[in-house]
């Protein structure tokens, strides 16, 4: 079964990560890539990425049959998703186990979500 693990960015998580020194930060981001080779070799690993910062992000929305983009998120947005891992897994045991491993696991924690199955569904 897939999980979604989110790494969300809050005003917590950069106040944190604000009092980490270089060589913490350098570990941080290490932990994530080794993490991700962990992941690979265990076979789990769907998809990883870290996204960019969300003033690059845009709203698309379909209104009358146009395709409508427009700037966001917007100024009153306090927390971000900064990035996730998406792992095939046996069990939600497992899926705990490898969020357990996120560096952000450690700090603020991290969310895990099943991914919806709809393989199944008939349209």
């Amino acid at each position: 079964m897939k999980y979604l693990i989110l790494i969300q960015s809050n005003e917590r998580s950069l106040a944190i990560w604000d009092k980490m020194s270089d060589d913490d930060r350098t570990a941080f981001g290490v932990g994530h890539l080794k993490l991700n080779e962990e992941m690979g070799e265990a076979g789990v690993l769907v998809a990883s990425e870290g996204l960019a910062d969300p003033s690059l992000a845009r709203f698309v929305s379909v209104r009358d049959g146009e395709t409508v983009v427009s700037d966001g998120p917007f100024a009153e947005v306090k927390e971000h998703l900064a990035g996730f891992y998406l792992i095939d897994v046996a069990s939600e045991k497992d899926a705990y186990e490898w969020a357990a491993k996120v560096p952000d696991a450690a700090t603020i924690g991290v969310e895990v979500r099943p991914v919806l199955d709809m393989s199944g569904w008939e349209f």
